[in-house]
């Protein structure tokens, strides 16, 4: 994959205004040839970093979470803190990027750069207390990479006309997660230490892939009239209620997938002692993701975002469910497609709803967002583990956890039936 991406990322002239019209009637055939090269190598440099950000930045803990259990470093309780630092952490940069004033790409870059570094110093010690503060700066971190990435990303597909390919964006966190997960399966005898130094080196990799993509390009004054994702007049001038109810419904999730995400392997391992299951739900789950972020890219724009988000709550419900009544490598692999498939789709779908709402100006909104995401996920692990230390099972958090996205879903539906926007 990052062979591929190397040889896809090559910089390629960017067309000045007056040939890059839209409806110009002089266009050319290689003027389209030009717009689809970018908007290709802009969409993988995007998902390289998210892939670096999220699926090994924040979501490697999760497959090294046993060995690092296993190790006697570690234990339950310790784990859960670590998590929910991270969490926090990322609620944190979330919040802090409303009050960034840096160009996205610069923030990209350092982002990235950070990731590399902290994750292998993840590798190079041992105390629990230079883990949580590691892991909490690499939570703000990944958000405030993400945020901007995000930013930059649509912006730049927007300029090119190219929004099908928003969806390979949103691919990169599936990426890192799979590749994470078969990596810590096939390599795990060689130890967490082993695979955080690894996984920082295969990030500084992708530094190196995607720095000169993030540079600022000009936005051309016909960006705007170009983007189909700008449904109406009247969605550009959002009321500060709309705004409010797409933050706070989309925190829903957070706390909704992440307590499965976080103890997936280890409540995996408990039900399917001695199996090799166990190892292949995380990539499963990451694979999905990669199919749902793709698909959902390719649905048509005037589609309300609202009901697409409502639509992905219900499916992670019923994934989580699935586990929970089926505790069996068939209710484990259901669960993690259902629960992948929609997980980076409903990112999609909330930042086009922040774009549509704030334009070029959403970093605050898709910042803020962000950060209710990140409370959801910060109480996620805080909650389950006293839960499963009390009743001895999963099953209470993990049936709160569902419920929250069914709450979720049904406000996502009462704010479209009042036609709020």
């Amino acid at each position: 994959m990052l062979f591929f991406s190397a040889l896809t990322l090559y910089p390629v002239p960017i067309m000045n205004n007056a040939a890059s019209r839209p409806n110009a009637s002089n266009a050319t055939l290689a003027q389209p040839l030009v717009h689809r090269h970018e908007a290709r190598r802009a969409a993988l440099a995007c998902m390289l970093t998210l892939a670096a950000a999220l699926g090994i930045g924040r979501f490697a803990f999760t497959p090294l979470l046993p060995l690092m259990l296993h190790g006697g470093g570690l234990d339950l309780r310790h784990g859960s803190w670590l998590a929910s630092l991270n969490y926090a952490g990322y609620f944190v940069g979330a919040m802090g990027c409303a009050a960034l004033r840096f160009a996205p790409a610069r923030v990209v870059r350092t982002g990235l750069a950070a990731t590399a570094v902290l994750t292998i110093v993840m590798g190079l010690t041992q105390s629990f207390w230079l883990w949580a503060i590691v892991r909490f700066v690499a939570g703000a971190v990944s958000a405030a990479t993400f945020v901007f990435a995000s930013q930059w990303g649509l912006r730049r597909l927007t300029q090119l006309g190219a929004h099908a390919w928003s969806g390979v964006i949103y691919t990169g966190p599936g990426v890192g997660i799979v590749a994470t997960g078969l990596l810590v399966s096939a390599a795990g005898g060689l130890g967490a230490r082993a695979g955080w130094i690894g996984f920082g080196l295969v990030c500084a990799l992708i530094v190196a892939i995607v720095w000169p993509v993030f540079v600022e390009t000009p936005h051309p004054a016909h960006a705007a009239a170009a983007a189909p994702m700008m449904q109406t007049a009247a969605k550009a001038s959002a009321s500060r209620a709309d705004a409010f109810w797409l933050v706070v419904l989309y925190g829903v999730p957070g706390f909704g997938y992440i307590i499965t995400a976080t103890f997936l392997p280890v409540i995996a391992r408990h039900a399917l002692p001695g199996s090799i299951w166990p190892d292949l739900f995380w990539p499963m789950f990451g694979a999905a993701l990669i199919v749902g972020a793709l698909f959902a890219a390719r649905l048509p724009l005037h589609w309300d975002n609202r009901l697409l988000l409502a639509a992905c709550y219900v499916l992670q419900a019923l994934g989580i469910a699935s586990g929970i009544v089926w505790p069996n490598a068939a209710g484990f692999s259901l669960g993690s497609v259902l629960i992948g498939l929609p997980f980076t789709a409903i990112t999609l779908f909330a930042m086009r709803e922040a774009r549509i709402m704030r334009g070029d100006h959403a970093a605050a909104l898709m910042g803020y967002a962000t950060g209710a995401y990140g409370i959801g996920q910060i109480l996620g692990p805080l909650v389950a583990a006293p839960l499963a230390a009390s009743s001895g099972s999963f099953s209470p958090s993990l049936w709160l956890a569902a419920l929250s996205l069914v709450v979720g879903a049904l406000g996502l539906v009462w704010r479209t039936l009042r036609g709020g926007k």
